[in-house]
Parts: C-alpha cells; structure tokens; sequence
C-alpha cells in the first residue's frame, strides 16, 4: 500500500496534431498540478485535501491549478450556454465517510470544488444549485467575481462555432473549417480542454476524488452534466476513487463511476480491469475517459476517444503525463 494520484483535463476529439503552441502549455499545466499533489502527499495531507489543491487553491502560497488555467474548461475557461452565459458545476467525494458534496448553475464563485467541499462539510445537504448555491457561497465567504471574468473571445467564438453548426458540443469538438477573418479569435477545436478531475489515496489509504467543469457548449441554460452527479462522473469509496470525463449524458446513462467500483466490489475485479471494461464494453465509444485509483495504489486512465489530457503518480516512482496513446514523460 502507498500513496497515488491521477488527474485529467479533459477527454475527446484532441486532434494528434495540435499545435506546440496550445500542446505544451497543457502538459505544463499537467505537470505542475501533478508536482503539487505528489509533493502534498509526500507531506501526509489527506487525500481529500489533496484533490481539492489539485484542483483550486487550497493554500496562498500555491499557485492556482487546474480551474484557473484557462486552457482547461472549468473556473476561467468554462463554455458558454447557448445564452452565452457561464455555469460551472464540480463535485468532491471522500471515499473513507463517502461523504459528497456537489453544486451547479455557479456563475460568479472562482473555485467551484471549495463551495462543492463546503456543501458536504457544512450542510445537511448533498447537492446545491443555481441561486441556492451562489446565496450559500456569499454566506460562506468564498471568492466570488463577475460572470464576466469567466468569459474568453475563444469561447464567445466556441460558442458562435457551435450555433452556426446547430449542435451542442464538446467544447475541443473540432470545428467547421471555414475562412477566418484576420486577428479574429479563433476557437480551433482545443482552445480549451475539457473537465478537470483529480484522485488520490494517501499513506493511510483513503480515497478521495474531485471533479469540476463548465459542461458543455451551447448547452440548454440549466442543463446538469454528470460531474455533480454521485455515480456518474464522481465517486469514491474504501475500494476506488474515480474522475470521469467527456459527454455527460452518456457518463449518466452508463453510472460510468460507481460502475468501476461495483465491479471491484462485486466482482472481484482489479481497479485497471474494472476502468478497462467500463471504457471498452460499457460506454459508448468516442465519448468517455476516467481516472481511477484504488486503496492499494493502483492507478487506471483509460478512455475510448482519440486523447485525455492526464498524468498520474505513484509512491514506488511511477509517473506519467500524456495526451494520447504515447507517454509524453
């Protein structure tokens, strides 16, 4: 038994042959989150801590990861509603109390897993959404700006790229190929990645995995997706902890998440076993990937789309950080 930690930025359509220019600022990304979980583990922080850090701020002398790097589609970054509006929903989950907390429809709050977190610490409740969430995070304190700050002219242009095609979208869903005016922004299908997830066991081990995300563009106002969804896109356990990520409506028709753990619980199955059928026999393809860890140390990042955007870390030196089938590191 040792520690370990995944996390993703997103799985899809991500084109092999994107850009140095877009590529390397996500490995970057990638990189420096996975460096701040393992050194966090490597101290004896809880799992449970740990996801969160990965995710959001936990302390001020780290610097913000994954949500506020707007190359990732959560926090700043996120995609647009078909309003053109933003709605930011994340979930967290402690595997040893199974204790969850999650929120929706979050349009001013900076950190969306650190509201989710405060939900299931400070409330009797599971879930929150919309004007109850936003009116708890003012009560609570957290940091809250404009909806604007979330706004970017690569998703405005994401946004317009999707509505000429009449279609709700992964927001690296390549694009129509069309004649771009000069100096306009343009959303070339990975101008932000995905989802952001992280999963951890620690030397006691306990599990615990956070998820946070914008969903999807041009999505319906008040559309929920599968990562504030116990089950689907987040869930934790004695035995796993998973992060899912890709098309929402397919993550929650399939309990793509608890599924991983059923079959380990059930039957028998180890964690890379589990993740591997769930993603090869169980979802539909070209629509989900997932991280996972288990109480033993064991890590699994499958997925049946063209790429994922993770790295992962294990006690006994393991490491690996990559986009599509060939380790980058």
């Amino acid at each position: 038994m040792g520690w370990a930690i995944a996390l993703h930025g997103g799985a899809g359509d991500i084109s092999v042959s994107l850009p140095a220019e877009l590529r390397l600022p996500r490995e970057a990304a990638l990189r420096h989150c996975l460096q701040i979980g393992v050194a966090a583990l490597k101290a004896g922080r809880p799992a449970l801590d740990v996801v969160e850090l990965v995710v959001v701020i936990l302390i001020e002398v780290f610097v913000r990861e994954l949500e506020n790097i707007p190359c990732f589609n959560a926090g700043r970054g996120s995609v647009l509603t078909s309003n053109g509006t933003i709605e930011m929903e994340a979930c967290i989950m402690d595997g040893k109390t199974m204790k969850c907390g999650a929120v929706s429809g979050l349009k001013t709050v900076v950190n969306a897993i650190s509201l989710a977190r405060l939900v299931m610490e400070k409330t009797p409740h599971i879930y929150l959404a919309f004007d109850g969430a936003e009116a708890f995070a003012r009560e609570q304190g957290v940091e809250t700006v404009d909806s604007n700050h979330f706004i970017t002219p690569e998703n405005i242009e994401r946004l317009k790229q999707a509505k000429e095609a009449n279609r709700v979208q992964i927001d690296y869903t390549q694009p129509i190929k069309k004649v771009v005016e000069k100096e306009k922004p343009v959303a070339n299908g990975d101008s932000h990645i995905g989802t952001v997830g992280c999963v951890a066991v620690d030397n006691q081990g306990n599990l615990a995995t956070a998820t946070s995300t914008g969903g999807l563009v041009n999505k319906m106002v008040g559309r929920i997706g599968d990562t504030p969804i116990i089950g689907a896109g987040t869930y934790a356990n004695s035995l796993c902890a998973v992060s899912a990520t890709g098309k929402g409506e397919a993550i929650i028709r399939g309990t793509v998440a608890r599924d991983v753990a059923a079959l380990m619980e059930f039957k028998g199955l180890s964690l890379k076993d589990a993740a591997s059928c769930v993603i090869e026999e169980r979802a539909p393809s070209g629509n989900v990937g997932l991280v996972a860890v288990s109480a033993s140390g064991e890590v699994a990042m499958p997925y049946n789309t063209t790429g994922m955007f993770r790295a992962c870390a294990t006690e006994d030196g393991y490491s690996e950080i990559a986009i599509w089938q060939c380790r980058i590191e």
